[in-house]
């Protein structure tokens, strides 16, 4: 079942290790197939070294095991919300790389202060708002979901397809595994540069034409960055 997807999330969690966002089990990727409304998504704490494709666990949007002999990601129900939430997304990661995780753990945004952010978040990242007793006590990793749902009311999660959840870390998207990955990997950078930039100076400030131009020349109407398409 869905053999093709499970290769592909199979891959983008082991990209996770090559490009150095995650050690040890500290992270998961999932991707959905939107006509049968089913998730293929990482084996909790199971080695990237150990796992195969064929350990990748199949879920249904109620969190439901379809296929597959081990337990799915503890961050399962945070997955699934988001793609409940966020019908136009393929794909989800979770990390706990170092410079994002640091900026969750400030429970700061990441403000857009330099044109490679802009190149793939149109808006400052968005950290969450602290989890309340009822919450963490509660379906913790579904209200994990419901909080990010939550701080991204009035945003477009496609323009700034990242969040920070306050005191944990990461999550990001996209329309499939690779590109959700490169979204991870895109943020942890930029979260660094900003961390550096701060440091340098503390009263920076950005350009807002820059911003709007270069998030437009590659997502724009009249995007011109890269190739056409044939």
């Amino acid at each position: 079942m869905l053999e093709a997807l499970k290769e592909k999330v199979y891959r983008a969690n082991l990209d996770l290790v090559r490009h150095g966002l995650v050690i040890f089990t500290w992270g998961n990727v999932s991707a959905i197939d939107r006509e049968s409304s089913l998730v293929v998504i990482k084996p909790s704490g199971v080695s990237y070294e150990a796992m195969r494709p064929e350990d990748m666990v199949v879920v249904d949007l109620d969190g439901n095991v379809v296929e597959g002999e081990l337990r799915p990601s503890s961050d399962t129900p945070t997955h699934l919300v988001l793609y409940k939430a966020f019908p136009q997304i393929g794909a989800v990661v979770h990390t706990h790389s170092t410079y994002a995780t640091a900026w969750a753990q400030a429970g700061l945004d990441i403000p857009n202060i330099g044109t490679t952010h802009a190149d793939y978040f149109h808006d400052a990242v968005p950290c969450t708002g602290a989890m309340t007793e009822a919450q963490v006590w509660g379906e913790y990793e579904k209200e994990t979901g419901n909080v990010i749902v939550e701080r991204f009311e009035g945003m477009n999660p496609v323009h700034t397809p990242a969040v920070l959840v306050r005191n944990h870390g990461p999550f990001c998207w996209g329309k499939d595994a690779a590109e959700a990955v490169h979204n991870a990997v895109v943020l942890e950078q930029v979260a660094k540069m900003a961390q550096l930039a701060y440091s340098i100076n503390p009263s920076l400030t950005m350009n807002p034409l820059l911003v709007e131009k270069h998030f437009s020349r590659k997502h724009g109407p009249n995007a011109y960055y890269g190739q056409k398409k044939k």
